[in-house]
């Protein structure tokens, strides 16, 4: 385990695979909400075996400090550049699940310099309310973050992100992984995500774009279609039979597409 101090918080990060070999741009995994590091348990295998990567546990998330304060993605963002500079890494291939995706986007955006690549998965450059549907799920997912316990929360979480029977494990798994989180921290992160949003700057993201989309991730692959257009040169690809949590639900045809991805760019 290693950790880093950045603004009065210390944060959690692991690194793996080819740390010495100084071939390529590192990769720097970024979890979605109410997740960790550990989420990416069965891309760092297939990752490590021929490129740096590094995982780091967001503020609010994991074994990082929870601090008592208002987070917000630029706030997320800011500890990620300040993890690059702590490791020295220079432009890294940054993929980012959900939350960790809009925190990508920021930094595509705010400091485009800090990117070699970027992948986002099952996520969205704008969380903005702008119909009353749009308010009914937000106070929907609001309430229930509120009134539930993690481990409630958790367990109804396993079933909609893994309802097949075969998928047992992995609804244990995301359930028990689940009630380990600080509620008061978890609410914190979901307040920075609703309002926040980059889509109109999207032109100016200047790195290779992937986005990967799930056929049945909570929003439309139609969603991801349309703000694909908005990136210079972006690639949309749909992996099938997958919901939001695309690493753990198909990680063979995830890390496939992933690597492909990243070895087809320049060293």
């Amino acid at each position: 385990m290693a950790f880093f101090e950045h603004d009065g918080c210390s944060l959690h990060y692991q690194e793996y695979g080819q740390q010495a070999s100084g071939q390529g741009a590192p990769i720097l995994l970024l979890h979605g909400l109410g997740s960790s590091g550990q989420d990416w348990e069965y891309q760092i295998p297939a990752l490590a075996a021929r490129h740096r990567v590094i995982t780091l546990d967001l503020r609010g998330h994991g074994r990082s400090d929870k601090p008592r304060e208002r987070y917000s993605i630029k706030g997320f963002a800011a500890d990620v550049e300040a993890l690059i500079e702590h490791l020295h890494l220079g432009p890294v291939h940054l993929v980012g699940l959900s939350m960790g995706g809009m925190v990508g986007f920021q930094l595509a955006v705010d400091q485009p310099q800090l990117l070699k690549s970027l992948c986002i998965v099952n996520s969205g450059p704008q969380v903005k309310v702008r119909s009353l549907n749009d308010l009914w799920q937000w106070l929907r997912r609001w309430s229930l973050a509120r009134l539930l316990s993690m481990q409630a929360l958790g367990q109804a979480l396993g079933k909609l992100l893994f309802p097949r029977p075969d998928q047992a494990e992995l609804r244990h798994k995301i359930s028990e992984r689940w009630a380990r989180n600080d509620k008061r921290a978890y609410l914190a992160s979901f307040d920075a995500i609703v309002g926040w949003g980059v889509q109109e700057r999207l032109g100016r993201i200047a790195c290779p774009t992937l986005v990967v989309a799930a056929d049945r991730d909570y929003t439309p692959v139609a969603l991801k279609q349309a703000y694909v257009k908005l990136i210079p040169g972006a690639r949309l690809v749909v992996i099938d039979n997958s919901r939001h949590a695309t690493p753990l639900d198909q990680p063979e045809a995830f890390n496939r597409t992933l690597l492909e991805f990243i070895e087809a760019q320049p060293v």
